[in-house]
């Protein structure tokens, strides 16, 4: 084979992993834990995963999210699809600061919920006549999304001995 040839099998594939999702980086969760929701004998039980993270561009919040997995022979080899039950909790955990400007519905997790084309994400806006910022978790398919969904809101406090108020965002809706 030619190394010309080569390099297009290469990059075909790595095109062709990156539109299924097979190379993308991982999702910035940590797993806080899990419980059981049904015993499989064969396979992965079926359980509620506990996930955290932080917002990558508010520092200060942090975000609970838990989700169903599906298990079983075909949840142990990632070829189920999951449910669309979500539930998001976000806190300040600390002093907040903006790192850059937000945008409104903007991306802050993504996870895959089916080998193909399903994901839940969760997404933020700003309120800033209650100074509040409100998390979204929802799942979506291609073609088609669930309407069940869960919210959160982190109202922009003061922190710490000196109580100071952080500047609101740049914020684009």
């Amino acid at each position: 084979m030619t190394s010309c040839l080569r390099r297009r099998s290469a990059a075909l594939l790595g095109a062709l992993g990156l539109s299924l999702g097979f190379f993308a980086a991982p999702a910035s969760a940590e797993e806080i834990g899990e419980v059981t929701t049904v015993f499989k004998l064969l396979g992965a039980n079926h359980r509620i995963v506990v996930e955290a993270f932080d917002d990558p561009k508010v520092e200060g919040v942090a975000c609970f999210l838990s989700r169903a997995r599906t298990g079983g022979i075909k949840g142990s080899l990632g070829l189920a699809e999951d449910t669309s039950d979500a539930s998001v909790a976000c806190r300040q955990v600390g002093p907040i600061s903006y790192k850059e400007r937000l945008n409104a519905g903007e991306e802050v997790f993504q996870a895959r919920s089916s080998i193909l084309f399903k994901t839940i994400q969760v997404v933020r806006f700003y309120d800033p006549k209650r100074k509040t910022l409100v998390y979204l978790v929802y799942s979506d398919k291609v073609i088609e999304g669930s309407p069940k969904n869960a919210i959160s809101a982190v109202a922009v406090q003061p922190w710490g001995a000196e109580g100071l108020e952080p500047e609101p965002p740049e914020y684009r809706d």
